[in-house]
């Protein structure tokens, strides 16, 4: 069995910045993407960019990605880019500005391609205008957001200093009113940290193997594209933390079901390898959690790199007892990775060593039939 690449669903209006959104992620150092747009000629990422690829860009003519008259498009280019010999950390599926994001959520969910998992999605709003475009602040709120996992709140920068804390407010208690668990972030020219959203390559494989990437990092060091890699006014993006404890032996299934059910507040990712002790015999599994998205499944039999250091892993602990370092869990040990913003360090370990803690008592029916519930819905 290989390893599912994430698919991630960038949304959102014309002009809230999702396109900046992308041209960021792309330039990530170390970062392997493929990407999916409906027409290159709508997307600020520069010609050279598609020019010859054949691998890592794949274009769905025809309009509307979830207005096409069935998934083969979609399916056939995820087909594409899920390929192993491409060792993708994931493929982003940028939609168009008219868009549907639940009908793009259930097209990954229920892809027929077996490489891929879905790997969250992507919301982003331009602040200035939200309530000229999105929602109009009466009624029910926007029906959109109850398929995000994270909504990117962007242009901040554009508000009046004066009203600005009331309108960001504002628009955080709608998407809430809509989806009371999506994880929401607020942004200035689309600078979201990557490690938020996606994995980085092993450290050792050139950063620049992929052309796609290459480019994109090339267009912003020369000032070309809509995106910038430098902070505009001394601002810097919101850096994401990340907390990584190792496991020592096979974990209780009740406990590791526990922390991916009710993850610590905050925490946008949470993934990782554990064996888990299913009362018949050592299971070894890889969880995946994004925003409420959760996918668990065996661990594949081929050899696989351990649990990628985030790129910038932002404010946390150093090395030392549950956290990575020499031998960890990021380089190849079993371990859980929590990644969020604003977190509460040593409350996250807290909960992290509790749910791989070696399991000292056969596990009951019930929590193990918790677990293979979520191996099921994740097939």
């Amino acid at each position: 069995m290989a390893v599912r690449v994430p698919v991630v669903a960038l949304t959102g209006y014309l002009g809230a910045g999702k396109t900046t959104v992308l041209n960021h992620l792309l330039r990530a150092p170390g970062a392997r993407l493929g990407v999916v747009v409906n027409d290159f000629g709508a997307i600020n990422v520069d010609a050279a960019l598609v020019s010859g690829q054949v691998d890592e860009p794949a274009s769905i003519a025809g309009g509307c990605l979830c207005c096409l008259p069935d998934t083969d498009g979609l399916d056939v280019a995820l087909a594409k880019l899920s390929q192993p010999k491409l060792r993708l950390d994931a493929v982003i599926v940028e939609a168009s500005g008219v868009a549907d994001p639940p009908a793009l959520a259930r097209l990954i969910r229920f892809s027929g391609v077996p490489r891929v998992r879905p790997g969250g999605l992507v919301d982003v709003v331009d602040a200035a205008a939200y309530f000229d475009t999105v929602d109009p602040g009466t009624g029910l709120p926007p029906a959109r957001f109850a398929s995000a996992t994270l909504v990117v709140i962007n242009k901040t920068d554009r508000l009046p200093p004066e009203h600005r804390a009331d309108i960001l407010g504002r628009i955080a208690d709608r998407v809430r009113e809509s989806n009371p668990q999506v994880h929401i972030v607020e942004t200035t020219h689309g600078r979201l940290d990557p490690a938020l959203v996606l994995d980085t390559a092993n450290p050792h494989d050139p950063i620049d193997e992929l052309p796609l990437a290459a480019a994109a990092r090339e267009a912003g060091e020369t000032g070309d594209g809509e995106g910038h890699a430098h902070d505009h006014d001394g601002e810097a993006h919101p850096r994401a933390d990340a907390v990584t404890v190792l496991a020592t032996g096979p974990v209780d299934p009740g406990r590791l079901v526990d922390l991916i059910e009710r993850p610590p507040p905050g925490v946008y990712r949470l993934k990782g390898t554990v064996t888990v002790d299913t009362g018949r015999g050592l299971r070894p599994h890889v969880v995946n959690l994004v925003g409420g998205q959760i996918h668990i499944a065996a661990r594949p039999s081929i050899p696989k790199p351990g649990i990628p250091r985030p790129t910038s892993p932002g404010p946390g602990p150093g090395p030392g007892p549950g956290t990575a370092g020499p031998g960890s869990a990021a380089d190849g040990g079993d371990g859980l990775v929590a990644i969020g913003l604003r977190l509460d360090l040593p409350g996250v370990q807290a909960r992290l060593e509790a749910a791989v803690a070696p399991c000292t008592v056969r596990p009951t029916a019930d929590d193990v039939r918790r677990l293979a519930r979520y191996r099921r819905l994740s097939v």
